[in-house]
């Protein structure tokens, strides 16, 4: 849509207010965004991963691979590479150039999440329900599964502790597993949460423990970094959504770093639990999806930490939200239906910008005509009027030039295949 038809005061709307799209293909169980946010990833109950189109709201591609559930989506950097995990107890990594299979890892137990590498689609992080977190490298060729630890470092001044004492806290620490695992936004390391609310750093070169924090008494359910890596948030079964600044992770110790929150997200009146929470496409916002039966979902700001709208979703609990990286558009999927649901900010055209003398009124009016408007001009004059133009400076309309703050970087488009004959899809939009 040409930016001169819209609303400048509607483009600077910084959440989303109205549902304008539901997208209906099987039941999907989670989504995710790529980086540019052109494309939708979406899993579904029976396996298959669908990818939407996001300018005209199509299918780009269906993957089938799966034979249960799927549980996670993860994009590689440029948008060509998708990482599935399944409840089949394996990840696929999707070529989407031509929807092959790149690699199949299997693994010895059920998978709560998996995470490509920032920087590397042949790396990514897996956390396991019976099993110690998983970073799997085949970059070789060869697959590779290197175990984490879910023990929180050891502190200096527990070296002093009794033999007896020691022993208690090891058995302590071997009871609790790895919730969920996510790289920084440079992949240098690696924040895993565990089920006694410790948060573990992890070196992604050495694979050893850097950093221990405790969070929380209670399991820690989503780890999530905000686009510019600077803030991320920890969504815990306390029925608190923790927001913090993330430390220096080039320059400064982790022995040394400040890992202070900065605001505490929770609705003290009704006691909520929340399913999933994300960060806005600028940082800006936080928003949640709420637990059962409160079909709604929560937004708050990140500088005072107030509330600042509550989206009314249909009558269908919520299990995932994602904010588009680059515009002012929220996409969630319910429980009941497995419909996604868009929301986005309803933009008026401005028409009077196609033509300087185009005027827009808000009721009719009667039409004055102009003394020369219907005379017929000779041959001699028109012509002489379009020699004139021929000297006007050439116009290209081939040449794409970009928008600030537009996303810059070049991303993968997935090409169109013709012979893919797909299953009935219904896109539809809400008044």
């Amino acid at each position: 849509m040409n930016l001169l038809l819209l609303d400048p005061f509607a483009l600077s709307q910084e959440y989303p207010e109205n549902l304008t799209h539901t997208l209906n293909y099987g039941h999907s169980t989670c989504i995710k965004f790529n980086r540019k946010g052109d494309y939708l990833a979406s899993g579904l109950i029976d396996g298959t991963v669908i990818v939407f189109d996001f300018e005209t709201y199509g299918i780009a591609r269906v993957l089938r691979g799966h034979t249960r559930p799927v549980q996670s989506l993860s994009w590689s950097r440029d948008g060509r590479y998708l990482l599935s995990s399944s409840r089949d107890w394996k990840c696929i990594l999707w070529d989407l150039k031509d929807g092959s299979r790149e690699k199949i890892v299997r693994f010895e137990s059920a998978i709560w999440g998996a995470e490509l590498h920032p920087f590397n689609h042949q790396i990514f992080i897996a956390a396991l329900l019976d099993d110690a977190p998983t970073l799997v490298d085949f970059s070789d060729g060869t697959i590779r599964k290197h175990l984490l630890s879910s023990a929180p470092l050891q502190k200096d001044d527990e070296d002093d502790e009794d033999e007896e004492d020691a022993d208690g806290r090891e058995r302590k620490q071997d009871k609790q597993s790895t919730l969920v695992a996510t790289f920084t936004r440079s992949g240098q390391y690696i924040f895993a949460g565990t089920s006694k609310g410790w948060l573990n750093v992890i070196d992604s070169e050495t694979l050893q423990t850097v950093r221990s924090e405790k969070l929380t008494t209670s399991n820690i359910k989503h780890i999530c970094f905000s686009i510019s890596g600077k803030q991320f948030l920890v969504n815990s079964s306390d029925r608190t959504i923790r927001l913090y600044n993330t430390p220096d992770l080039t320059y400064v110790d982790p022995v040394d770093w400040d890992i202070d929150i900065v605001h505490r997200f929770q609705d003290v009146v009704n006691r909520l639990q929340w399913n999933s929470v994300a960060f806005s496409s600028n940082g800006d916002y936080v928003m949640a999806s709420t637990y059962q039966d409160a079909h709604d979902i929560y937004i708050w700001e990140t500088t005072v930490g107030s509330l600042v709208k509550i989206i009314e979703a249909p009558r269908e609990e919520i299990v995932d939200v994602q904010w588009d990286p680059n515009r002012t558009l929220v996409a969630a999927t319910g429980l009941d239906k497995g419909t996604i649901y868009v929301w986005a900010t309803v933009t008026p055209q401005r028409w009077s910008a196609l033509a300087p003398d185009f005027v827009e009124v808000e009721e009719n009016v009667e039409y004055e005509e102009r003394e020369d408007e219907f005379d017929i001009i000779p041959d001699e004059i028109a012509n002489r009027r379009k020699l004139d133009q021929e000297d006007d400076d050439e116009v290209d309309v081939v040449t794409i030039e970009r928008v600030r703050g537009e996303f810059s970087e070049e991303s993968f488009v997935i090409p169109v295949i013709l012979e893919e004959d797909d299953e009935t899809f219904d896109s539809t939009d809400s008044d």
